[in-house]
């Protein structure tokens, strides 16, 4: 994959660059400012970006602002946003589009290499990874959506885990269940919330946004 890596840290931004590159994968450029991380992301189109919320020149959400200008202009454009602590409203903005080929993750869990690597070549194809702190906070602020409501307790856990990206193998091992159980689950889910027409990979991001954006 070719990555951008926009982080201000100098620390934390060749941390990840020799992270990603010795699991294979191109970094093609870095950014340290917000305008930076919006001319890379618009002139290189990586695979996917990590993206960190707060950069110069303020210091506050340059980061954020960029990469939501960038899907703007690239709609689905990939990026994985890391922030220190979860901010719900940067979370929702992110969401707001509706597309997939988004990630926000603390970062504490960049010093899980497989967690972020994964979570990364995730964001690449088009799908969510969200961390579970980060999904936590959401819910523990949203209003029960009606198409949500008609979902079992069951059918809300494995969203809940499909949110975090997990597959149906991993969500089978969560919840002790098997994989084809779980995808019982998740073809009843797809019905209720009305995602009948398209391909798997899809219909999961469609669900998750509607999960996470009620």
């Amino acid at each position: 994959m070719r990555i951008l890596v926009a982080e201000d840290l100098y620390l934390l931004r060749d941390g990840l660059v020799r992270l990603i590159e010795a699991c294979g994968h191109e970094v093609v450029a870095t950014a340290v400012t917000g305008p930076e991380t919006l001319d890379a992301l618009l002139k290189i189109r990586p695979d996917v970006s990590v993206v960190d919320v707060r950069m110069p020149p303020t210091q506050t959400d340059e980061g954020l602002r960029a990469a939501l200008a960038a899907r703007a202009e690239v709609p689905g454009l990939p990026i994985l946003i890391l922030s220190q602590h979860v901010e719900q409203l940067y979370a929702r903005e992110l969401l707001a589009d509706g597309s997939g080929g988004i990630g926000y993750l603390l970062k504490d869990s960049v010093f899980d290499a497989d967690q972020f690597i994964d979570a990364l070549e995730r964001v690449a194809a088009g799908g969510t990874a969200m961390d579970p702190a980060v999904i936590a906070k959401l819910l523990s602020s949203s209003t029960p959506s009606t198409h949500l409501d008609r979902l079992t307790d069951r059918e809300q856990a494995v969203l809940a885990l499909m949110a975090e990206g997990l597959s149906n193998q991993a969500i089978g091992r969560r919840l002790f269940l098997s994989e084809s159980a779980v995808g019982k689950y998740t073809t009843s889910m797809f019905g209720k919330l009305g995602i009948l027409d398209d391909d798997d990979t899809n219909r999961r991001v469609r669900a998750v946004l509607t999960y996470l954006n009620k």
